[in-house]
């Protein structure tokens, strides 16, 4: 294995590095959907929303990069040294759970995309099994074959697709430079519509990832970004990344108000895409299609390589002895427990591509709701000790009210999704 410090540090990475690969992670068909429908509901006036969200999720990262770099250890890790293996045990089942549905999600909306694209099947039902498992095995041979680097490189194209062509769809479509600004700068919810408050809270906390946030430690690794002295370069590298989150919400909003949406998920983005053949002709319509597939993959892709390190990390936290030395490396990614957990978890969730689950479906929703306020929670906790993070990277008043923000703004989510589930 390849320790960390020994890579060559490329500066490029300085503004392409894990940040961004964690907001084209986070940024999937689920989020481009939600910025349609909001679009064609509620209009520009709530772009500022998109921006909101992009940067909750921002503070969240940055405390977590500066607990890492402060303390030499990742979240997980600490979380496991100072309270217990009992973190394990009550993380595990939750990462199970994200992983199946998350994962039979992510092939079912590359399915649905390719089928869009390359519409050789009669049924889409057929389609969307055969494009979506085969979207997950070139996803398990890209991260099988060339490991983080070649990872990097694949996702780099990815974000260059999404980002040109749902963007320039966007622009395309631009409803004026005096609305957007209006929408962005004027915090506004118009009431009068049914539903609107419900729609930009879940524009809100919807936009960016969950689980996914904690695969940033763990690049970093990988980057041999280990230090205090990175704290700025990580501080840069974050800020790009819920930008280009920010920018694709914001894109999605100002496309969704040009089109009546209707629907959900990936199926909702090729009808749209279909839509804006009237209003842009079939080259508006592949350019949208173009941009959906590769927010989708890549969504796949960077799920594919960072959660089995979640995995190989509870494995090697629950196997160390107790007062045993705790030393702070990469995952090795060709360990029997990285590479089961990859392939598992490229196969098993196929089988939701069959099969619907709603009463199981339904547990990991309610699972799933407290993982984010339990993140601010932990992060206001751990890096509000000065004894544990020293006084350089400690909460700061303005990260411990965004923090704040985040606990009630996605508690409150959360017990929306439990009493709706």
């Amino acid at each position: 294995m390849i320790e960390a410090s020994a890579r060559p540090r490329q500066s490029a990475w300085l503004l392409l590095g894990p940040g961004l690969l964690l907001a084209a992670t986070g940024v999937g068909g689920g989020d481009l959907a939600t910025g349609s429908i909001v679009g064609s509901l509620l209009g520009t006036t709530v772009l500022w929303a998109a921006v909101i969200g992009a940067g909750l999720k921002l503070v969240v990262t940055e405390g977590l990069a500066r607990w890492q770099l402060a303390t030499g250890e990742t979240l997980l890790e600490g979380a496991v040294h100072r309270l217990g293996r009992i973190v394990v045990w009550l993380f595990l089942p939750y990462l199970l759970l994200w992983s199946f549905f998350v994962g039979s999600a992510m092939m079912s909306a590359c399915g649905v995309a390719l089928h869009a694209i390359v519409p050789v099947f009669d049924d889409s039902q057929t389609a969307r099994v055969v494009f979506g498992a085969a979207s997950g095995v070139v996803g398990l041979a890209l991260v099988l074959r060339g490991g983080y680097p070649l990872f990097g490189q694949v996702m780099r194209v990815c974000i260059a697709v999404m980002f040109v062509t749902v963007v320039a769809t966007a622009a395309l479509l631009w409803p004026g430079t005096g609305v957007v600004l209006e929408g962005l700068l004027i915090p506004r919810i118009p009431t009068e519509v049914p539903g609107a408050v419900t729609w930009t809270v879940a524009l809100i906390g919807g936009i960016g990832g969950t689980l996914t946030v904690l695969a940033y430690g763990y690049w970093l690794r990988e980057e041999g970004r280990t230090g205090p002295e990175e704290l700025a370069a990580c501080r840069i590298d974050i800020g790009v990344g819920y930008l280009m989150t920010a920018l694709f919400g914001v894109a999605m909003i100002i496309v969704g108000t040009n089109i009546a949406v209707e629907g959900q998920g990936t199926g909702l983005l090729v009808e749209l895409a279909g839509a804006l053949r009237g209003e842009l002709g079939v080259v508006g319509e592949w350019l949208f299609l173009a941009g959906t597939f590769g927010a989708v993959f890549s969504s796949l892709l960077g799920v594919w390589q960072s959660v089995p390190y979640l995995f190989a990390d509870c494995m090697r936290l629950l196997a160390r002895e107790p007062g045993a030395p705790r030393v702070a490396e990469p995952v090795d990614t060709r360990s029997r427990w990285y590479r089961g957990y990859l392939i598992a978890i490229a196969f098993v969730p196929m089988i939701g591509l069959f099969v619907s689950f709603r009463e199981v479906q339904k547990i990991y929703t309610v699972i799933g709701a407290l993982f984010f306020p339990l993140l601010a929670l932990g992060l206001l906790i751990f890096n509000g000790r000065a004894s544990w993070v020293g006084a350089r990277f400690v909460n700061g008043p303005l990260t411990v009210a965004a923090l704040l923000g985040v606990l009630v703004l996605f508690t409150w989510i959360g017990i929306a999704n439990i009493e709706t589930s």
